[in-house]
């Protein structure tokens, strides 16, 4: 038995994006503190650090060198 060319395509479209939405969600600011582990965060006082960063900052006069949210250059 042959599958009509129309029907050997949608089948594996349709399968391709009910896997791809599946995992999406959205979820809302007041709702993201729920979800976070404070036990995964780099520094336990985020603002303190801040602040200690900006001040050394200023204090050596460059900034930099002190971790980077991107890949291995640092780029972000």
């Amino acid at each position: 038995m042959k599958l009509p060319v129309r029907t050997r395509v949608l089948v594996p479209l349709a399968l391709l994006l009910a896997l791809a939405t599946q995992g999406c969600a959205t979820v809302r600011a007041y709702q993201r503190e729920h979800l976070t582990d404070p036990i995964m965060a780099f520094e336990t006082d985020a603002k303190a650090a801040a602040r200690r960063t900006k001040s050394l900052d200023a204090r050596e006069g460059s900034t930099g060198g002190n971790g980077g949210a991107g890949g291995g250059c640092a780029c972000n």
